[in-house]
């Protein structure tokens, strides 16, 4: 029985006196039981699409087509009946659930608001509702969480407590809009694993919505490609997965990255080493803040880079990557030995970590977080010079167009601000923005995590020709491990605070010595198909 069905939906945006065409004629169904995915990369109009279902869009938006849901058409019916519909028999999960979640309401308020309004259930059965969800979607000791705020509960937790609020009124579709891609690896695997054993308990159906191939191959029964506001392709997963028609369908399938770095010379110098290094937060309690205990979140951590070298750090959330790498770069206090370029940092001074600075530069996750709106690009990446003082010794603006060309960008566009490009351009910029100084170590936090697949894969290959023409060394902190297997030399694998391996890229992945790393690798890997079994040639849920 077919659940939801779209017919020649077109979606266009008013905005300034323009018309932005955002969904042309888009068609597809969601049949009970059904797993289908909406597939393509930023700006395709997946989410746009899934919104428009339940007349989510601003009145800025003009919708032609049909969208019905059992029949009932949802396109310009009325406001009454589309609250019944939402959160009801059609509820939602976005991909973050730190700005999906109210910061001011406890968890057990936030549940217990979508009861109250569909179902008018209010004080103990409320309470009773709550727990037995939170019980499901798996959050260990419920009664203990259900007084806390989304910002004491881990990504994962946050995101189990979204799924908890989705399934209060029982929907008979659950969309889930990019629900695992601010996840660790093995956080993901669980997600994914919770949404298909919850699917299969509550004959649901979904639409779910992503970037990433390999978690539709994982869960999807059906799959609609689209790019720029079409569907350029759909059928059944294993269909379009094993013989891609479209040609763009087939480079999103190729959009992994592939290789691996150009071998270090066997001369290359030790650029940075630690020894014992550790970071341990003191945790004050009474009257007199006495110290009575320590969150040891980097342990004895020893490790060495050289030259011309990629170090890959994973874990999950948590584990310590970043807070080790902010001790290295000395942004933060610490215990041990930093040796950089053969001389002991650990214990200097601000005014003599100056000169050093520049031969340190970082990468972060988000771009457009890092990089100041009200500044122009020329002056985000030349912005390095005043801070040290360099004197550029020929003209400023050519060597903002030299470092735009050596990271892919057109020199034309240094007059722009940030919000005018994408996110793979905005990284681009922050790269430029650390190379104009010439570092001879770049650490990369998660750099690629919140970019499209094939953005992914050009940042990588940047990356990867920059450290051959200029003899980088990388510090690469990643949870994506098919693209710590394409840049890292070495490998570093970090769980609450410990280093429990270390070694080659190579060794690390193709044998990997402890149950964590072995678990962290089939959750990366392992694309076996979670929550399909085939039936007498049809798709059934399972776990």
């Amino acid at each position: 029985m077919t659940l939801l069905d779209v017919s020649n939906l077109s979606v266009s945006f008013r905005q300034d006196g323009r018309v932005i065409q955002a969904v042309r004629n888009v068609s597809f169904s969601v049949a009970a039981g059904e797993t289908v995915a909406l597939v393509g990369e930023s700006g395709s109009g997946k989410s746009v699409t899934a919104l428009s279902t339940v007349g989510l869009l601003p009145d800025s938006a003009d919708i032609e087509g049909s969208v019905t849901f059992e029949g009932a058409q949802m396109i310009g019916a009325r406001d009454t009946e589309l609250r019944r519909v939402r959160g009801n028999d059609i509820s939602f999960i976005f991909q973050e659930p730190m700005t999906s979640l109210n910061p001011l309401h406890t968890v057990e308020k936030q549940v217990t608001e979508a009861l109250t309004l569909h179902q008018g259930l209010s004080g103990a059965p409320a309470r009773a509702r709550v727990l037995e969800l939170l019980h499901k979607v798996g959050i260990r000791e419920a009664e203990s969480r259900l007084n806390a705020y989304p910002h004491q509960l881990s990504g994962g937790q946050r995101q189990r407590v979204m799924i908890a609020m989705a399934l209060a009124n029982g929907p008979k579709l659950l969309v889930a809009d990019e629900p695992t891609t601010a996840l660790d690896v093995t956080i993901q695997a669980q997600i994914l694993e919770l949404l298909a054993g919850l699917k299969r308990e509550e004959g649901m159906a979904m639409l779910f919505i992503t970037h990433d191939l390999g978690i539709v191959r994982r869960v999807a029964d059906r799959v609609c490609v689209m790019q720029q506001g079409e569907i350029v392709e759909q059928g059944p997963t294993d269909e379009v997965f094993a013989n891609p028609r479209h040609p763009y369908t087939q480079k999103l399938l190729a959009a992994e990255p592939q290789g691996v770095p150009d071998p270090v010379a066997i001369n290359a110098a030790p650029l940075l080493e630690t020894e014992a290094l550790r970071v341990w937060f003191p945790i004050h309690r009474g009257f007199l803040r006495r110290t009575v205990g320590h969150v040891k979140a980097v342990n004895e951590a020893t490790i060495r880079l050289h030259a011309g070298e990629t170090l890959g750090i994973v874990g999950e959330s948590g584990s310590g990557k970043s807070t080790l790498a902010m001790a290295i770069m000395r942004l933060i206090t610490s215990d041990g030995v930093i040796r950089f370029k053969g001389r002991d940092i650990a214990g200097w001074q601000a005014k003599q970590l100056r000169p050093l600075r520049r031969e340190m530069q970082i990468v972060f996750q988000d771009p457009f977080g890092s990089l100041s709106p009200r500044m122009t690009i020329e002056e985000i990446i030349a912005e390095g010079f005043g801070v040290h003082g360099i004197p550029t010794g020929k003209d400023q603006r050519a060597l903002v167009a030299e470092v735009m060309e050596e990271v892919g960008l057109d020199p034309v566009m240094m007059h722009r601000y940030p919000h005018e490009f994408s996110g793979g351009q905005r990284q681009r910029i922050a790269i430029a923005r650390a190379m104009i100084l010439r570092p001879s170590l770049l650490v990369l936090d998660e750099p690629t995590s919140a970019l499209d697949m094939t953005v992914q894969v050009q940042i990588v290959d940047l990356l990867r020709a920059l450290q051959h023409k200029h003899g980088l060394a990388y510090l690469f902190i990643s949870h994506d491990l098919r693209v710590v297997r394409a840049m890292a030399h070495q490998v570093v694998v970090m769980k609450e605070g410990d280093v429990v391996e270390y070694g080659a890229s190579k060794a690390v992945f193709d044998a990997p010595k402890t149950e964590y790393t072995r678990a962290l690798m089939a959750a990366a890997f392992d694309l076996r198909t979670i929550g399909k079994t085939k039936t007498g040639g049809r798709t059934e849920s399972a776990v």
